[in-house]
């Protein structure tokens, strides 16, 4: 038996593992709604413990890469050819479950993350890599626009601070009008929890996550930052089972609740500036 790979990660670059913790126990589940035979051969490939950090697995991460994963297929299915950008990608494997054959994909991430992910899933010709930081924009210039571009960040933006986030978002209208954007938000008591030290576990606490929205003001705050946004909409994270079906499912229901629960957000850029009204 091949020797398992122990990480060596800290703060955010560590919430990669948690990501795949979530995501590998819901593909190992028969009623699962993730398959991914990937997920899980990286999943047992490395010795971690991953319970004693993050409790146990929730479902919250699977429900995003499906989400993702049915607005990707949605997108490839008039763009074939189209450029993914992943941002903060970490060992998400999304690109092998969606790839068509004759998409391109940009794997964005740090340095420390990256060197892991190569372990696991090598870069080829069309599913490629770059060892950089999202706020980082040379990795806008390894990106072909001709045949359409869709930038994805799971999991990432929070850990930003608003106006970082803003930033980046208004480089992205700029620099790809046409693009779309996929991303996940969090609501702003989240962000207050992990700013005050919020532990998962006794052995782990969650990195602060700064950018909080709820889910009210996406519309409005995305179209204030830049006129290109066309078109926003969200999804909620909705469980398949058990005690948070139950629970944040009704919450999606009643209109003060459902504007403070985690959403999945879809953005649609304007090929070319909106007219200023006059």
């Amino acid at each position: 038996m091949a020797e398992r790979y122990v990480p060596n990660l800290t703060g955010i670059p560590e919430t990669m593992l948690l990501t795949l913790h979530n995501r590998a126990a819901e593909a190992k589940r028969p009623d699962g709604i993730l398959r991914d035979a990937d997920c899980v051969r990286i999943y047992d490939a490395i010795q971690y413990d991953f319970e004693r950090s993050f409790g146990k697995a929730q479902a919250s991460h699977a429900i995003r890469a499906v989400e993702t994963d049915r607005v990707l297929r949605q997108w490839l299915a008039t763009h074939p050819d189209g450029f993914v950008v992943s941002l903060g990608e970490g060992l998400e494997t999304q690109a092998l479950r969606v790839d068509n054959g004759r998409l391109c994909w940009l794997s964005v991430d740090l340095p420390e993350a990256m060197a892991i992910r190569e372990r696991f899933l090598p870069p080829t010709e069309r599913l490629r890599h770059f060892a950089a930081s999202a706020l980082d924009r040379s990795w806008m210039d390894a990106v072909d626009a001709s045949h359409g571009v869709l930038i994805i960040a799971q999991g990432l933006l929070m850990y930003f601070q608003e106006e970082e986030v803003r930033r980046l978002f208004a480089d992205i209208a700029e620099r790809f009008p046409g693009a779309e954007l996929l991303f996940d938000t969090i609501p702003r008591w989240v962000s207050q929890q992990t700013l005050a030290g919020q532990r998962r576990t006794r052995a782990y606490r969650s990195p602060p996550m700064p950018w909080g929205i709820n889910l009210d003001e996406v519309a409005p705050t995305l179209k204030r930052w830049h006129p290109r946004v066309t078109h926003v909409s969200k999804v909620p994270y909705v469980f398949p089972r058990g005690f948070h079906r139950a629970v944040l499912n009704t919450f999606n229901r009643l209109p003060w609740f459902r504007h403070r629960t985690p959403g999945i957000i879809h953005v649609r850029l304007a090929d070319a500036p909106v007219p200023a009204k006059a």
